[in-house]
């Protein structure tokens, strides 16, 4: 049987900060190819700092 403690621990993910609510967001699956890109944590923060520049 194997022990529960023997589990592989996963590296930490690359977290950043919203530009708008400047609170930290960790990497996504779905971010992979473009995380240099990413700038935003969510579509509400997205839309947000588009308004606000308009």
């Amino acid at each position: 049987m194997k022990q529960s403690s023997a589990r592989r621990r996963r590296p930490p993910k690359a977290e950043k900060t919203c530009v708008v609510c400047q609170r930290p967001f960790e990497w996504r699956r779905k971010w992979a190819d473009v995380w240099e890109e990413v700038r935003y944590c969510s579509e509400r923060c997205r839309r947000q700092r588009r308004s606000a520049s308009s």
